[in-house]
C-alpha cells in the first residue's frame, strides 16, 4: 500500500481583537508558524475588531474566494459582551461541525480543567470553505492546531480527514443530470 502525498491547503488567519496589532498578535503568529511549518499556504491574514459585521465582512470574501480553503479565527469565543466571533461565524456557516467543539473541550479539559466551559470554540463549513473559531490565547491556538487541525488538515491522516472530502463539500450545488 502506498503512502498518500501531502496536499497543502490555503489557510487564512483572522485575529479578532479590540487591542491586538500586527506587532503583538501572538495567537495569529502561532497559527501562521504552525500552518507554514506543516507545509500549508497562508492565503490571507487580518485583524478585525470584536464586531459581528466587521468579522463577517472579512470572512465572507474569504469563503467566496477560490484561493482560500480554510479560515481559522482566534479570539472572541468567550462569554463577555464583546465576544461575538461565534455569532459572526455561525451566521456564515451552512453546516456546523459540532464535533470540533466537543473535541476541543476534551483537549482543553486536560490542560485547564473546568475552565474550558468558558470557551465557545466552534467550526463549520460555508461555500466549500472550512471555518474554525479558536480562543484568543496562544496556548489555545497551539492546542487547537496541534491536536485537531494539523491532523484533520493533513490528507495523509487516517482513517479520514477534512482534506479528502473538500471536493465534495459543494456537491449539493452541482446541477443534476437530466
Amino acid at each position: 500500500m502506498t503512502e498518500r502525498e501531502f496536499v497543502p491547503v490555503r489557510i487564512a488567519v483572522l485575529t479578532v481583537s479590540d487591542t491586538r496589532t500586527p506587532a503583538d498578535d501572538r495567537s495569529g503568529d502561532a497559527l501562521v508558524e504552525r500552518l507554514e511549518a506543516a507545509g500549508h499556504l497562508l492565503a490571507g491574514r487580518a485583524i478585525v475588531k470584536d464586531d459581528v459585521e466587521a468579522i463577517v465582512a472579512q470572512v465572507r470574501p474569504w469563503v467566496e474566494s477560490p484561493q482560500v480553503d480554510v479560515v481559522i479565527s482566534t479570539g472572541g469565543t468567550g462569554l463577555t459582551g464583546r465576544d461575538v466571533t461565534v455569532e459572526a461565524m455561525k451566521s456564515v456557516f451552512e453546516k456546523e461541525i459540532e464535533g470540533f467543539a466537543v473535541a476541543f473541550h476534551m483537549i482543553s479539559w486536560a490542560k485547564i480543567g473546568t475552565s474550558t466551559i468558558q470557551s465557545r470554540a466552534c467550526a463549520g463549513v460555508a461555500g466549500g470553505t472550512y471555518l474554525f473559531a479558536l480562543p484568543g490565547s496562544p496556548g489555545a491556538c497551539r492546542d487547537g492546531w496541534d491536536a485537531l487541525l494539523a491532523p484533520q488538515l493533513d490528507y495523509r491522516h487516517k482513517p479520514c480527514n477534512f482534506v479528502e472530502i473538500m471536493p465534495r463539500l459543494e456537491e449539493h450545488r452541482r446541477r443534476k443530470p437530466g
